[in-house]
């Protein structure tokens, strides 16, 4: 097996000082969805576990909202 180094990801939000995620800013969110609408991991973004629960609250709302779509196909 080869020797390979794993990239570390950082919380964007804790690097950006963002401590609350708003659900009105959707080019935000729309970073952390994948293109049938999905909220992506922790493990595949990087955010921290307190961010991520924000984030997934902020998404489900912005839903609600008709800001983001439930589907995205």
């Amino acid at each position: 097996m080869e020797n390979t180094i794993k990239k570390v990801k950082r919380c964007y939000f804790c690097l950006n000082n963002i401590n609350d995620v708003d659900y009105k800013d959707t080019q935000l969110l729309r970073r952390f969805i994948n293109s049938f609408g999905k909220i992506l991991s922790k493990k595949r973004t990087g955010t921290c576990t307190t961010h991520q629960h924000k984030l997934a609250s902020a998404v489900k709302c912005a839903r609600v909202m008709a800001l983001l779509p439930f589907t995205g196909k």
